[in-house]
């Protein structure tokens, strides 16, 4: 039986195959508890396993450029939780690149 992101893992690489793709990971699609510090927090979002799992899945794309985008740092003034995160998510893009 397969999992979520192994079905996901499957059709990205399915749909991008060979070709070179540039990666963007929108920051408030991770639940508001691992990430506040956005303008658009959504309750449901992502925990942060699944947004790790998610982009370590694309390894082996021919990922040419990525950015992280929608981290707000004066909302993330408190516990600055959202730029550890961000950074953490980038750290992992580039494992993955």
């Amino acid at each position: 039986m397969s999992t979520p992101i192994a079905d996901f893992k499957s059709e990205v690489h399915k749909i991008v195959g060979n070709t070179k793709c540039y990666l963007s990971f929108d920051i408030d699609s991770l639940d508001p508890s691992i990430a506040p510090g956005t303008n658009t927090p959504e309750i449901g979002g992502l925990t942060g396993l699944q947004g790790l799992q998610i982009i370590r899945s694309l390894a082996g794309l021919k990922i040419v450029g990525a950015d992280i985008v929608e981290v707000s740092p004066p909302l993330d003034a408190v516990s600055r939780i959202t730029s550890i995160t961000a950074a953490q998510i980038l750290y992992e893009v580039l494992c993955v690149i």
